[in-house]
């Protein structure tokens, strides 16, 4: 199957490379020349923009956006509109807004375009153990794409889940989960690192994963890491988030659904931004205020 990939980051380029080894023509396009070099000389045909790619692919053509969420996407589109033709695939494999892709889909379709919203999980992994892809939009275009999503995919690993935006949000649900299990895991590492006893932290992080019910991929990487660096100390406490954490908090929100302990781990990722806030100065003071307790003079 032939397809045009725009967006070649790791994610974008290690699907290339498993379309390729799975038989499939890939025509990619990256603002990277060098990248683009690179993944040609494996087997992609290269393309200089976003116009020279949809002038190289036939119609119905299939355009697979791995770009950055928001204005990035858009722009793409824009690039895409005068080439683009009834009957063609737009899809976006990355980490977009449910509600942005529905609107997209909206738009795209007055003028007979498709476009699918395919919440895509795997991380750097996904080159060697596939991608667990999360689809949303017109089923007859997911049926045209399903040849490459079953390269793509491990067995097993990939869903229609129905209307234009179901895909990207359960994968942002997906996200919100995955932002709560790394804190409990990092909480729980931490008790073990500050406790009386002289644990073997990389060797429970194995043992956990050996008929454990907290065992999980997840804890695989942590006993890799710890394997690596048992205290961490080439890596500095900052934990970015990359927004599906807070689109997740913001539907429990508006779904008046209860999501604590999801948005008490964004949270703490906010928090590990911050160093002698002033929060923490006023709880300082206000302890010295009514109890006359210790405080510490600033530096």
């Amino acid at each position: 199957m032939r397809v045009g990939y725009i967006g070649l980051g790791k994610m974008g380029a290690n699907q290339v490379r498993r379309l390729l080894g799975g038989g499939h023509e890939v025509c990619g396009y990256d603002r990277s020349a060098d990248v683009v070099k690179e993944l040609a000389g494996e087997g992609m045909q290269p393309a200089d923009s976003v116009e020279d790619l949809a002038a190289k692919l036939d119609s119905p053509r299939i355009f697979w956006m791995l770009v950055p969420q928001g204005d990035p996407i858009d722009n793409t589109i824009t690039a895409l509109k005068s080439k683009i033709s009834p009957g063609d695939i737009i899809v976006d494999g990355g980490n977009s807004n449910f509600k942005d892709s529905m609107r997209r889909a909206a738009a795209l379709k007055e003028h007979g375009i498709h476009y699918l919203d395919i919440g895509t999980s795997g991380g750097v992994w996904g080159l060697e153990f596939g991608y667990c892809m999360m689809i949303g939009g017109d089923k007859s275009a997911f049926q045209t794409v399903e040849p490459l999503l079953k390269t793509l995919a491990p067995k097993d690993g990939y869903l229609y889940i129905g209307a234009s935006g179901s895909g990207h949000y359960v994968k942002m649900i997906h996200n919100g989960i995955e932002y709560a299990l790394m804190q409990a895991y990092a909480e729980g590492f931490d008790l073990l690192e500050a406790c009386q006893f002289d644990v073997d932290m990389p060797a429970v992080a194995d043992l956990w994963n050996h008929g454990s019910v907290i065992r999980s991929w997840l804890l695989e990487l942590g006993a890799r890491a710890l394997k690596e660096d048992p205290k961490l100390s080439e890596l500095e406490g900052w934990v970015n988030d990359s927004g599906m954490g807070r689109w997740t908090a913001h539907e429990s929100i508006d779904l008046s659904v209860p999501a604590p302990t999801i948005t008490a781990a964004l949270f703490a990722r906010f928090r590990s931004r911050r160093s002698n806030t002033f929060s923490d100065r006023f709880l300082s003071a206000l302890r010295n205020q009514f109890g006359g307790h210790a405080v510490k003079e600033a530096k």
